[in-house]
């Protein structure tokens, strides 16, 4: 299941659970809307049941996109214990179940 979060609700989840990866999007992005089906099938799937998996709007929460450092959309970020591992700006799926992978190692 992806969490649609703000700001706030960004800082409380990263610190309640281990693993974080979020995607970054905006409402005028097309490749952020396409990609949304594939993330939520990402987070539905078993091996990735340890890691949480949150959607921000960049437009509309500045502090959550400062934190990874999003420099263009769709960006994904991953966190462990509230640190910033990786982000990348990506639209390609490969590209986030590898970022998934080294997350969960």
């Amino acid at each position: 299941m992806v969490q649609q979060l703000t700001d706030t609700e960004f800082k409380d989840a990263l610190s309640k659970h281990e693993r974080v990866i979020v995607k970054y999007y905006a409402d005028w992005c097309g490749s952020c809307k396409l990609f949304a089906p594939k993330f939520r099938r990402l987070s539905e799937q078993e091996e990735f049941g340890d890691v949480a998996f949150l959607d921000i709007n960049a437009e509309t929460n500045p502090d959550a996109r400062k934190m990874a450092g999003v420099d263009n959309l769709p960006f994904f970020a991953t966190f462990r214990h509230g640190e910033l591992v990786e982000g990348a700006a990506t639209a390609r799926e490969e590209n986030v179940v590898a970022m998934l992978e080294r997350l969960r190692s």
